[in-house]
């Protein structure tokens, strides 16, 4: 495989990975403090809405761990493509 090949596959595998996570963060954020909030309302922690908490707290924290994944991820992706010195 060559350079410029190994290069283009590698930055093919990241963008999926941005995608998904993308994907991801929008679904945590825009869907459940927003479209879902209504039947996420149901359900209660620490006395507050399910909806409420993901729209005030629980989206921050997805964050934070989507952070945690992405840097898992190209880590591995470093590795696996010689990209990790």
């Amino acid at each position: 495989m060559t350079n410029k090949e190994k290069a283009t596959a590698y930055w093919k595998e990241n963008i999926k990975y941005v995608t998904l996570l993308l994907i991801i963060w929008f679904l945590v954020s825009f869907g459940a403090g927003i479209i879902f909030k209504d039947a996420l309302d149901k359900i209660k922690i620490g006395g507050f809405k399910l909806g409420f908490w993901f729209a005030q707290q629980g989206a921050m924290y997805v964050f934070v761990i989507l952070i945690f994944v992405y840097l898992k991820l190209m880590n591995r992706l470093d590795k696996k493509y010689g990209y990790n010195e």
